[in-house]
């Protein structure tokens, strides 16, 4: 079953669980990484199946005078994510929503789980905000995915230290 939290929403824990054993604990992240600052603010869609989050995502309006730019993680040493370049300056992408925090676990991948949380995602945040462009910093490995649902490929290859390499992504909604 497909859930949405709204902003000020209470987010369960079992949804933070989940985030965390596929975003942050593979990499060694301790528990806490994998809630951000701005969470209560964002729309959340996970994916329940016999009681268990089985998918994640998140997706929050990127404010009118950020380039998106922001913490990977909480905790004091997060690095800091890139902007996207598109909204580097003034322009017709707004409003724009970044989404992160996308994951599924391995034992439930590729059965369209977080095909279904990013439509998601996108659906409400375009009914929530207003929003009109997406943007991500996607892992390597998922690149494709997000091709396949309507992504395009914005900057060159960056490394987020601790994480690896990403790209960085957009979809007009």
């Amino acid at each position: 079953m497909l859930k949405t939290i709204l902003p000020q929403q209470t987010i369960p824990s079992a949804y933070y669980d989940c985030r965390y054993f596929v975003l942050r604990e593979p990499l060694g992240f301790p528990r806490g990484a994998e809630i951000l600052i701005d969470d209560n603010q964002a729309i959340h869609s996970y994916f329940v199946k016999e009681h268990k989050v089985r998918a994640v995502g998140r997706a929050h309006i990127i404010p009118f005078d950020s380039d998106g730019s922001a913490a990977d993680h909480a905790g004091p040493d997060a690095t800091k994510c890139p902007g996207f370049s598109p909204l580097s300056s003034i322009s017709n992408f707004r409003p724009a929503i970044q989404i992160r925090q996308m994951g599924t676990l391995s034992e439930d991948r590729r059965k369209g789980l977080a095909a279904q949380v990013l439509s998601n995602l996108e659906e409400a945040s375009k009914e929530h905000f207003n929003a009109k462009f997406g943007f991500l910093q996607a892992r390597e490995h998922a690149i494709s995915f997000y091709q396949s649902q309507g992504w395009e490929i914005i900057d060159e290859p960056y490394s987020i230290e601790g994480i690896g390499l990403h790209r960085s992504m957009m979809k007009q909604l």
